[in-house]
Parts: C-alpha cells; sequence; structure tokens
C-alpha cells in the first residue's frame, strides 16, 4: 500500500514538473509578449506607410484633376462676360498651381 502510494506521489511530482516549468515559462516571456504587441500598435510598418502615401497621393491627384475640369468651366463662362466666374477661375487657378508640386510626376510624362 505504501509502495503505492509512493508510486502515485512520484508520477504525480513528476507530471507535475513539466506543467509548473511550462508555467514559469509563460510568466517569464509574458512581459516580453506583451511589449512586442505594445510595439506593433504604435509602429507603421513600411508598406503601411507606402499605402498611406499611395492613398494620400491618389487624392490630390483627383482633387488636382477636380480642380481643373472646375477652372475650365470657369474660365469659359468669364470669357463670356460672367465678372463672378473670372473672379471663381482665379482662385481655382490658385488653388491648382498650389497643389501641383504636392502631385509627384510619373517617369515618362515629361
Amino acid at each position: 500500500m505504501t509502495l503505492l502510494r509512493s508510486l502515485a506521489i512520484i508520477a504525480a511530482a513528476l507530471t507535475l514538473q513539466g506543467c509548473l516549468a511550462k508555467a514559469a515559462v509563460g510568466v517569464v516571456t509574458a512581459p516580453v509578449r506583451i511589449v512586442s504587441k505594445g510595439v506593433d500598435a504604435v509602429t507603421t510598418s513600411q508598406s503601411e506607410a507606402d499605402e498611406k502615401r499611395g492613398r494620400e497621393i491618389r487624392r490630390r491627384e483627383e482633387r488636382l484633376a477636380q480642380v481643373e475640369r472646375e477652372y475650365n468651366k470657369q474660365l469659359s463662362r468669364c470669357q463670356k462676360g460672367d465678372e463672378e466666374a473670372c473672379d471663381e477661375a482665379q482662385a481655382l487657378k490658385a488653388e491648382w498651381e498650389a497643389l501641383l508640386p504636392t502631385v509627384p510626376v510619373e517617369p515618362g510624362d515629361d
């Protein structure tokens, strides 16, 4: 009976060693995992930065095209004698000139 009890205690001790070791490793590595997740959350990868820059460039290109179309419309009205359209055309031209340097030139567009 004591032999059986001793064997049970030894088996339990061996089994618990693996659990305790695994728990100890989990406790020791937890701060590292938490910090790395926090760093990932606050940093931007290069691909994310590239995607964001691409979206911003496309937004500016779309606005530039929009301003150009509206400028041409107002210029046409101005040439027909509409003074208000002349003022609007001047404002749109100023906006277009301000936007133009912010849009990169594609290779081959020279």
